[in-house]
């Protein structure tokens, strides 16, 4: 098992940008053996399983695991303001690779060095972004098949429907799921995905309906099962655990306005192995690594020659073999960062309060 390290931003001020920098004392120059990869603060056990150890025993480099939020890795990079920032590869949600790279964090992937970009799906190589999507989320309703039909599940007048108040949950718009959620009501019910005008005015009428707007997976997952709520629209990666344990409940897209989120693999600015950043990154595209992540991981692959377990396949079905063809898009983050912290702000006033 490699070292984990999971790093906050005071920790970055003590130890500074050198204990970082995955170099050598001696020379200072950099370790070529070594890879240090940034990802999420879950999932890690799986991760070193479906991707980090297989990728060690195929090019003989340590991977070096650091673990934190969107928000506080963001901050790292800012800290160190350019210079080696002691990440090679950063594996990030979309808005927050946007939002880094509107501030010059991360460097564009070189497509050369990154055979496998000519086998995963067109939307995961997006102009918007200087990194791959290695894995996606879809935007739908989990629901308790003793309450709705599936038919019921899928519309959104579902969340305006009286008989249910107090028995429903909706995404805070911080969390993955809630932009998600705001876009597929402003293009359902307003002028298309970023009319949140529209949105927030609909989704303060229902408001009253719900028993919360959540803000983690915990919460919704607790509520559901629990009973307190009969749905909750959620990204598609909510269901797959509470199916296979047998709890009555299934997840559906919805009928119309349907949003997918990315996960990306960027490099940041100042790197220090450039080169063996690259050889990750094809290696995460395979279609091998995808079907070990989509196995362990449980992460819905990029690469449409990746198998589909049986557990993902219970959640999503055909969707996974194509989303777009299955009426998913992907939202434009030039519309988004711009905007995120009106947003917010504007969320919390229009329609949580209410």
């Amino acid at each position: 098992m490699k070292r984990t390290r999971l790093l906050t931003i005071p920790a970055v001020l003590a130890v500074g940008g050198f204990a970082l920098a995955g170099c050598s004392a001696a020379t200072g120059e950099p370790d070529a053996d070594t890879l240090v990869v940034s990802t999420f603060p879950f999932g890690v056990e799986q991760m070193q399983e479906a991707i980090f150890d297989p990728f060690t025993e195929a090019t003989g480099i340590e991977v070096e695991v650091e673990t934190g939020s969107n928000a506080d890795r963001i901050s790292q990079l800012e800290l160190m303001g350019g210079e080696d920032p002691g990440i090679d590869v950063m594996m990030i949600s979309d808005y927050y690779a946007a939002l880094g790279q509107d501030k010059g964090l991360f460097q564009q992937v070189d497509e050369s060095k990154v055979p496998a970009l000519g086998d995963i799906a067109d939307f995961a190589i997006d102009d918007a972004y200087m990194g791959p999507a290695y894995s996606y989320q879809l935007d739908g309703t989990l629901y308790r098949t003793d309450e709705l039909s599936a038919e019921d599940a899928a519309s959104w007048d579902l969340w305006g429907d009286d008989s249910y108040a107090g028995k429903l949950a909706l995404p805070d718009i911080s969390v993955t799921a809630g932009q998600l959620a705001v876009s597929g009501v402003g293009a359902t019910r307003g002028s298309g995905p970023y009319d949140v005008d529209t949105a927030f005015d609909v989704m303060g009428d229902w408001a009253p309906n719900m028993l919360q707007f959540y803000s983690s997976t915990t919460e919704v997952t607790n509520l559901i099962v629990q009973n307190e709520i009969v749905a909750a629209n959620t990204i598609s990666g909510f269901a797959t655990d509470l199916m296979a344990q047998g709890e009555p409940v299934a997840w559906t897209a919805p009928d119309g306005g349907a949003y997918m989120a990315t996960n990306r693999l960027m490099i940041p600015e100042g790197a220090a192995n450039v080169d063996a950043a690259h050889q990750f990154i094809d290696f995460v595209l395979s279609a091998e690594t995808q079907s070990k992540s989509a196995e362990l991981v449980g992460d819905l692959p990029v690469n449409p020659d990746a198998t589909i377990p049986d557990e993902i396949d219970a959640v999503v079905g055909d969707i996974a073999a194509d989303p777009i063809a299955a009426g998913y898009e992907t939202l434009d983050p030039a519309e988004l960062t711009p905007t995120r912290n009106e947003w917010v702000d504007r969320f919390a006033r229009e329609v949580t309060s209410k």
